[in-house]
């Protein structure tokens, strides 16, 4: 029978005849271990249950990983499909009926062990994943990028997801979720539903998220806040791959920290957008951009632009008082204002926009003066040591 149960698989199954002759003859020896499992239990009387586990036993773990449980389902079925057709061989006349009942009963607890097995090993499966995603976010924090953490990104298919940005938030309260795990869950499974791939780690009291196949990050990030915590939801910026997550992380990390002290941030927001505060904090990163967006432009654009901003802003955005101090018409103002907002995207019209300017144009008259060759630099070289 356990022959015929293996022809009948050779001929209705297709990913059954793609299997090596090594793993087509261990599923002929599990068939014919049910097949036998199945008289002696038929024989004894005894609970099914007692026998079938015993069943796969034998088979090798590499057999269990190339079969799933839907072609597992397929391979029992025709076993016993062809004990049904043999019925009349193996029962004496008159038990047959009795014969076929027990053949449903022990295929009955056989499909329910299959299941128990394939539950158990996707659970495995699945905690072990949940480690392996921890360490590469964990790893996207720390901005390690070395063999190993290019293995287990490997090991997690990101190896060639592309468009990632860091989004960071705090944690929902532990009485809305029962624990840490069932919160990244939660965002990986809206991430997924939104189209994108999604690590996630709660570290402390923040939730993490990297975001995979991102072409909006922003607009992303405000459909997945409603599961991060109260507070500010940051978002690092766009960067081409996993391997370069890092610097996006970074800025997210340093933007929530800096955030509190932007009161109507919107939710989420751009890490970028509060290069201010950052800059506020010490983050060098975060005041060497704001120097590069800011004061560099209106410094290499003339002095024309620079003296305006800082004049604009000293005079509190009054463009006649602006005028009288520059020696100018008004109009000059307004079209050196307009220049302004096109060199480096921010009008200075808005009181937000304003104060970004100001603490770039403070940071940039630093970082000038500090320069080599300034009078301040020299100063410094020429103090002794303490």
């Amino acid at each position: 029978m356990a022959t015929a149960a293996t022809q009948r698989m050779e001929r209705d199954l297709d990913w059954y005849r793609n299997l090596s002759a090594d793993d087509r003859s261990w599923v002929s020896l599990v068939a014919q271990a049910g097949i036998s499992a199945f008289l002696a239990w038929y024989r004894s009387g005894e609970d099914p249950r007692v026998l079938t586990a015993d069943i796969f036993g034998t088979t090798p773990r590499e057999l269990a990983q190339k079969i799933s449980l839907r072609q597992t389902l397929d391979l029992i079925r025709c076993t016993v499909d062809t004990v049904e057709e043999h019925i009349s061989y193996l029962a004496v006349d008159g038990d047959e009926t009795a014969l076929r009942e027990g053949v449903l009963r022990y295929s009955r607890e056989v499909a329910f062990t299959t299941a128990q097995i394939y539950a158990a090993a996707a659970e495995s499966r699945g905690a072990w994943d949940a480690r392996l995603e921890a360490l590469v976010v964990h790893a996207v924090v720390r901005g390690e990028a070395d063999e190993t953490f290019r293995s287990r990104v490997t090991e997690l298919g990101w190896a060639d997801v592309t468009g990632v940005a860091v989004v960071v938030g705090s944690a929902p309260p532990q009485a809305d979720m029962p624990n840490s795990a069932g919160i990244a869950h939660s965002l990986r499974e809206a991430a997924h539903r939104n189209g994108l791939r999604a690590l996630t780690a709660v570290q402390g009291q923040r939730l993490i998220c990297v975001l995979g196949q991102s072409e909006d990050c922003m607009s992303e990030a405000a459909r997945l806040s409603a599961h991060f915590g109260h507070g500010p939801v940051v978002v690092g910026p766009h960067v081409p791959h996993l391997y370069a997550a890092g610097r996006s992380a970074r800025a997210a990390l340093s933007g929530a920290d800096a955030a509190p002290a932007w009161e109507q941030a919107p939710r989420p927001v751009a890490a970028d957008d509060l290069l201010a505060e950052r800059t506020l904090l010490g983050e060098a990163p975060a005041r060497r951009a704001l120097v590069d967006r800011v004061y560099v432009p209106l410094r290499d654009s003339g002095s024309a632009l620079l003296e305006t901003a800082h004049a604009y802003l000293e005079c509190g955005g009054g463009i006649e008082a602006t005028g009288r101090m520059l020696f100018v018409h008004p109009n000059t103002v307004r079209y050196r204002l307009g220049r302004i907002a096109e060199v480096i995207d921010l009008d200075l019209s808005s009181p937000r926009e304003a104060w970004t300017t100001q603490i770039a144009l403070a940071v940039g008259r630093l970082a000038d003066q500090a320069r080599p060759g300034s009078w301040r630099a020299g100063l410094r070289e020429r103090a002794p040591s303490v």
